[in-house]
């Protein structure tokens, strides 16, 4: 049995007077070979609307494991998957009690070719059944999708 672990550092200075008020928001995540990320605050709670913030990272994670999922699924299949596009959304109110991210949907527009709309949506099923991420939140994630069939058959040399 293989088991993956994942790591990253974090690395945040930067009070600038007493209390929490004052505390920057800006801080440094490292993501080993891949670099690094500056984050905020979602500027609700008094970050900078420029940089990325860890809901908006929730978010897009929840969203790239679909379509890796997604892909890996189509590519068993023999699928030719020729296009894939997603508007996540997440949603926290107010008066979540504990604070929380309540809700995530996964607006999925796939474009395919040689192959039918049911398949694709069960590929979209498998992938969403198998993403990582999506198994790990306690928060549902929905997945919305509009499938597309290409029809056009490309000329052969």
């Amino acid at each position: 049995m293989t088991t993956h672990t994942y790591s990253s550092e974090l690395d945040w200075t930067g009070s600038t007077g007493d209390g929490y008020r004052a505390y920057r928001r800006e801080h440094v995540v490292g993501l080993g070979e891949a670099g690094s990320l500056t984050v905020s605050a979602d500027p609700a709670f008094r970050g900078d609307a420029a940089l990325p913030n860890p809901e908006q990272l929730l978010l897009a994670a929840a969203s790239s494991c679909q379509l890796l999922s997604f892909l890996a699924a189509a590519a068993l299949a023999k699928v030719d998957i020729i296009g894939y596009t997603d508007s996540a959304e997440a949603i926290m109110p107010d008066d979540a009690d504990p604070m929380r991210i309540t809700e995530i949907a996964l607006h999925v527009a796939v474009t395919a070719r040689g192959t039918d709309e049911w398949t694709v949506r069960e590929l979209l099923e498998t992938a969403h059944a198998q993403c990582y991420i999506a198994n790990t939140l306690a928060t549902p994630v929905r997945l919305i999708a509009e499938v597309e069939i290409d029809e056009t058959v490309e000329a052969v040399a």
